[in-house]
């Protein structure tokens, strides 16, 4: 039988995710705007701290370790509850805290029992604001980092004793330079394994030398400081108090203990990584497209315009919300649909990419239907429909392009001669 009714669990996650943003995220714009008046576009992230001690406290980002490592983290879907109500109130604030999860995702994955129990340890207590952080992205783009013949990541990696010399610069890793810029509590780098035995050519080497490394704060400490460097804190459209700063890694040393995925292996896990995150921006463009609904269904309700009635009287203005709400529903379906197929099947990560291609774009669809049919009030600072706009314009391309990667892996999807087109939706 087909039931969307959640379970008496799942109602409370969402309860207490609803009361956490409603307390603690409603006025996080107010803080990290005021804080731009201050140079330096790291200022609004850091600003935000004290918001994020409060997630600690509260166990939300301990929710996002499983249970069996610690944690207090359920299933997909109970993550895509928590993601849903936290950008329903806001999205910027709620990224910092669902980055890290994102970080944390490897070692989770793949991480050994040893490594998982010394470096989770920081992320299963109630105080203090541990960060981490998966760091992928390069300047010069990583959509195409494993396309055969690739030459795959400009950072490496290369053992000498008992030691990985890490180099190579990161971008737009969400967490990355830690409150301080001295590094995340947790970095999760990709890079490429150097290996000076392998003189092979082949088209697949780019994946055969992907690894992910393990670096820490402690890591970075025990180096010396310009080993680890922030270059620059790039000023964002949208989501403006997220830390996503260019970095530098120069002749990093970290032990060889901390190899989480070995050459070979790490290009697995982060697909694995960002299959999970696909069905997790569907959730928040159903966030954004639940405040761009409510906004615009109250403006309707109370707004008369010089009209004699209100403007959710008039055809065209209803068309708008009926179309907005219709959306936001959909995008919610396939969420949780993806959120429970996702590893039942061979090819279930299929919906996974469609959820967040449709949330993505669904959202700024819908927040740019509800600007329309506000009309040129929504001009206005204090509506909220700008900014609102700005944080969903990043959804479709960050988290896997929609064009340049996630359309790509469906495609991929396609043409396996084992695909049967529904069998994710069905089952086997």
């Amino acid at each position: 039988m087909v039931d969307f009714d959640l379970t008496p669990e799942q109602q409370a996650i969402r309860a207490s995710a609803k009361a956490f943003a409603a307390e603690h995220l409603t006025g996080a714009r107010a803080i990290y705007e005021a804080a731009a008046t201050t140079p330096g576009w790291e200022h609004q992230f850091r600003s935000t701290l004290p918001l994020y001690k409060n997630a600690v406290q509260a166990g939300m980002i301990k929710a996002q370790v499983p249970a069996g490592l610690g944690g207090l983290g359920g299933s997909l879907l109970d993550a895509a509850l928590v993601v849903e109500e936290f950008y329903a109130v806001e999205a910027s604030a709620s990224l910092t805290i669902f980055g890290t999860g994102l970080g944390l995702m490897p070692l989770i994955l793949a991480g050994s029992p040893e490594q998982q129990q010394k470096f989770l340890k920081p992320f299963l207590g109630s105080e203090g604001a541990p960060l981490a952080s998966l760091v992928f992205s390069e300047p010069d783009g990583s959509a195409n980092f494993i396309a055969a013949g690739a030459p795959g990541f400009g950072t490496t990696a290369t053992l000498q004793g008992a030691e990985y010399i890490l180099n190579g610069e990161k971008i737009w890793a969400t967490n990355c330079s830690g409150w301080d810029d001295r590094g995340a509590d947790l970095q999760c780098v990709v890079c490429r394994i150097l290996d000076p035995n392998d003189e092979a050519s082949d088209v697949d080497k780019a994946r055969r030398q992907t690894a992910i490394l393990i670096v820490t704060r402690e890591d970075i400490a025990a180096n010396d400081p310009a080993a680890f460097q922030v270059l620059s804190h790039p000023p964002t459209v949208g989501h403006t108090s997220v830390n996503g700063p260019h970095v530098r890694f120069s002749n990093l040393r970290v032990p060889a203990g901390n190899l989480l995925a070995p050459a070979g292996k790490g290009a697995e896990v982060i697909e694995m990584s960002f299959t999970a995150s696909a069905a997790l921006v569907g959730a928040m463009g159903v966030g954004i497209m639940r405040q761009a609904f409510e906004r615009a269904l109250e403006w309707s309700k109370t707004e008369t315009r010089g009209s004699h009635e209100v403007m959710i009287q008039k055809q065209s203005v209803a068309d708008l919300l009926i179309k907005i709400k219709i959306r936001c529903e959909a995008a919610r379906a396939l969420t949780w649909k993806a959120a429970l197929a996702l590893g039942k099947t061979p090819f279930g990560g299929e919906l996974a990419y469609e959820a967040k291609i449709f949330g993505s774009e669904s959202a700024v669809d819908c927040v740019m239907d509800a600007i329309n049919l506000i009309g040129v009030s929504a001009y206005k600072q204090g509506v909220g429909l700008g900014h609102l706009l700005n944080d969903a314009v990043v959804l479709p391309i960050f988290d896997g392009g929609n064009v340049g990667v996630r359309r790509r892996q469906i495609e991929k999807i396609f043409m396996n001669p084992q695909y049967k087109p529904w069998e994710a939706t069905f089952g086997p």
